[in-house]
């Protein structure tokens, strides 16, 4: 079987895990090179979906006590959750980039923006002894929230204030961004959450911690990144490495040029993964907001139907999607009682909606009741949730 929309589609199901193969979730989180965590219940229905055998205390173990997968600021100034290993190459190919953008961003605001208190005139170096002094705190606790940060260095309560009457311009302080852009810089890393595992609130560790050597240094990260991203989820576009990694067009045809990659007709895979897979009997999964899977291309029409508008919010970030054999059927949610609702909007025949029927049943119960809300609600989720 060649490339075509059947040969994609079987690629996506094997190497994506979509029936439930993937042993861990380390090993879930590597086959799609990383995993959205922008909500953070979507790390773990990612997983569940991808190993059928794993809990929710199993993935929570693997970030937080294991180490083995690590919350990192990287493509297109999002935040994921990458497998150790990988964290090299997603820091220098990815990660350093956005760091530089949040520091100008944040030393152009502190310069142009009335502060409170008053700042000195070498903002830049305000902002870096500020930075050292937060690093002290967190190295003396080992473990802290940003407001035992702030209590414990008070200039990261510094607030830029309003400067016109819009409602959205309004008096915010610098705590968060300065966190943010010393994650980026890989001096800090997010860890366990106070709450829940869909607690968005999450502690901070010194780097050192995870790498007590420091990240290693990699000249070729960019090209790497690309290597793994084709190999997951090629045949890919220019268009859709560009959009994933969240570069310039110049920078992608760069990192692509080191590659030994062919076109397929659909896209580019690598030179030796040119073999299209082959294809198994449809299975049924659920996977979450947000996912990995239908964020991982720009160009998205061979696996979505025909009306996809309900899966959708207005910034075009995906709700909770229903696959069978590598395609997108249907929605779903998580209702406050804890049950799980599922919505086909294609007919794919009963034994499609059986096995839907039956993923949903086994989803709901390793959720135990838990209620899941997305961070971005699309229309079919929050009818499926309130209905």
């Amino acid at each position: 079987m060649g490339f075509d929309i059947e040969g994609r589609r079987a690629r996506l199901v094997a190497r994506h895990h979509l029936a439930g193969t993937a042993g861990d979730p380390v090993r879930a989180a590597s086959d799609v090179v990383v995993l959205h965590a922008t909500d953070p219940a979507t790390v773990f229905l990612s997983v569940l979906a991808r190993c059928a055998s794993v809990s929710i205390e199993d993935v929570a173990r693997a970030m937080y006590d294991d180490r083995a997968l690590v919350r990192m600021l990287a493509m297109r100034r999002t935040l994921f959750v990458v497998p150790a290993d990988l964290v090299p190459v997603v820091h220098h190919a990815a990660s350093l980039d956005i760091a530089d953008q949040q520091r100008k961003r944040l030393v152009r605001q502190l310069s142009d923006i009335p502060t409170e208190p008053e700042l000195p005139a070498d903002v830049d170096g305000w902002l870096r002894s500020l930075e050292s002094s937060v690093e002290a705190a967190l190295a003396e606790r080992g473990s802290a929230t940003a407001a035992q940060l702030s209590a414990d260095e008070p200039r990261l309560r510094t607030a830029l204030l309003p400067t016109s009457d819009k409602k959205w311009d309004v008096k915010r302080n610098i705590t968060t961004s300065v966190l943010v852009l010393m994650g980026a810089e890989g001096r800090m890393v997010r860890s366990e959450p106070r709450g829940s595992w869909t607690s968005r609130a999450h502690t901070w560790e010194p780097a050192s911690r995870w790498w007590p050597q420091g990240i290693p240094e990699l000249p070729d990260a960019k090209a790497r990144l690309v290597e793994q991203y084709l190999r997951r989820f090629g045949p890919a576009t220019v268009a859709d490495v560009r959009w994933w990694t969240g570069w310039t067009l110049g920078v992608t045809r760069k990192a692509l040029a080191a590659l030994d990659t062919v076109d397929v007709g659909c896209g580019l895979v690598l030179a030796d993964d040119a073999v299209a897979d082959e294809p198994a009997a449809p299975t049924a999964a659920l996977l979450p907001a947000l996912d990995p899977t239908p964020m991982g291309w720009k160009e998205r029409d061979w696996y979505l139907p025909a009306d996809s508008r309900a899966l959708f919010d207005r910034n075009g970030n995906i709700g909770p999607t229903v696959w069978w054999g590598g395609e997108v059927v249907g929605g779903w949610a998580v209702r406050p009682d804890g049950n799980i609702a599922t919505r086909l909007l294609v007919d794919r025949g009963e034994a499609a909606v059986r096995a839907v029927r039956d993923a949903a049943d086994a989803l709901q119960s390793r959720l135990d009741g838990t209620p899941v809300v997305p961070s971005f609600p699309t229309p079919l989720e929050k009818e499926l949730r309130t209905a």
